[in-house]
């Protein structure tokens, strides 16, 4: 039976989990994810866990925030005026905000701080900073 490696086309079920057993998110109730290995298009620890497994095949694996979505960096955190804010909008901390950076793509940002005159940004990752647990099934290698 076949395993997986480096660069094939894989479709994979998943549960991800937080340190205190919170999921964040699940493809068990829609379709299975289908990604290509080696394109950078997951976190490396997820795709490490991918390789070498056979159809059908589940496991469950602990991912450390390194090989996640890394650390909380600190410069990742912005002072914004409240005068810059469209006028609708009311920042409470933990709110979601969209960013167009120069190029014209968006970032999302997250209100962290609330104060008078102005807010504190957070441009990290909402999974900086924490180690993550996956249960994959492996589905199928295309």
């Amino acid at each position: 039976m076949s395993q997986v490696k480096q660069n094939d086309t894989v479709k994979v079920h998943y549960t991800g989990k937080l340190d205190n057993g919170q999921v964040f998110d699940s493809s068990v109730e829609r379709e299975p994810l289908e990604v290509t290995l080696g394109q950078g298009a997951l976190i490396p620890g997820f795709e490490k866990g991918i390789i070498d497994m056979k159809v059908n095949e589940k496991k469950t694996i602990t991912i450390p925030k390194e090989e996640a979505y890394g650390e909380v960096q600190k410069e990742l955190f912005q002072p914004v005026p409240k005068e810059n804010l469209p006028q609708e909008i009311k920042p409470e901390v933990g709110m979601g905000l969209m960013a167009k950076n120069p190029d014209g793509s968006e970032r999302q940002l997250r209100v962290a701080e609330v104060n008078d005159d102005h807010i504190v940004v957070d441009a990290n990752h909402p999974l900086a900073g924490q180690d993550l647990t996956f249960e994959l099934e492996l589905v199928e290698i295309k």
